[in-house]
């Protein structure tokens, strides 16, 4: 017999947890036969796993809950920016003011901008890291429908060997992507029946990464980027960048113009000649 536990009521001891173990004993040219046996109070330590047992299972009682709170806020936020863009753009149809309009617009658009970034990350997961490729990908593919659709012939695509980052990183990189990309549509395609490419990159090696965003519109003057009447969008992306701990880089000429993100010291490519 191994390990065979018994509770037992001792006088004076009360009710114990008894582990019992026995052996058969030969003795050698003996016709007799002993049985060893070993008993271990192992009440304490049956205690104790039953308390460590209702805690692991309290613990998951409140990571499930935790997780239905988190749906739940994440759902509020998304219905209440849907409701925020809604207001604006209906005060925007209502104003008189054509510099009014444009800024209400504006504010239109970074609203639901927020809102793809959030679904994005809701589908992602908030919980431990992101792949930046798949996320970017979707985000792209929510932007490509909401603000270029069937009437513009832009194309928007997602490159890069991607990586991973944290639900927080993940949010300011949608954000980035988001605005240069609402950038591009605004102002490197002012014809709307040109055809247009936008491509995203994104790339890790390490710690290091950097994010690009190219177009192939009509350029920008090297050093600036989203000019609009506010300059709200430069504004954006470098506070967001500046979070990462990033620099920007903006490169314009005959071909489109290329905004690049980048976290400490990015290698180049070996190009090779063909």
């Amino acid at each position: 017999m191994e390990g065979y536990e018994v509770e037992h009521e001792f006088p004076g001891l009360g009710s114990r947890t008894m582990c019992l173990n026995a052996r058969q004993v030969f003795y050698e040219g003996g016709a007799g036969t002993t049985i060893l046996l070993g008993m271990e109070d192992v009440t304490e330590r049956r205690i104790l796993e039953s308390e460590k047992d209702e805690l692991l299972r309290e613990k998951d009682g409140l990571l499930r809950e935790k997780d239905t709170l988190l749906e739940e806020l994440q759902h509020r936020i998304a219905n209440s920016l849907q409701i925020i863009a809604s207001i604006i753009l209906m005060k925007a149809r209502a104003v008189q003011s054509e510099e009014t309009r444009f800024h209400l617009e504006d504010a239109h658009k970074r609203v639901l901008s927020i809102a793809a970034v959030q679904k994005q990350l809701h589908a992602s997961g908030t919980a431990g890291a992101i792949e930046i490729a798949p996320y970017l990908s979707k985000l792209c593919e929510s932007l490509a429908s909401s603000m270029i659709g069937s009437t513009r012939p832009i194309s928007l695509k997602v490159v890069g060997e991607g990586g991973s980052a944290t639900s927080r990183q993940a949010e300011s990189l949608g954000l980035i992507v988001t605005e240069l990309v609402m950038n591009a549509l605004k102002h490197a395609f002012p014809d709307d029946k040109a055809k247009g490419r936008i491509t995203v990159a994104y790339d890790m090696i390490g710690t290091n990464w950097k994010l690009s965003i190219c177009d192939n519109g009509i350029g920008k003057p090297t050093g600036g980027f989203a000019q609009g009447k506010s300059g709200l969008g430069t504004g954006i992306v470098k506070a967001l960048a500046h979070q990462l701990d990033a620099q920007v880089e903006t490169l314009a000429g005959p071909e489109g113009t290329t905004v690049s993100i980048t976290h400490a010291t990015f290698p180049a490519k070996v190009v090779q000649a063909a």
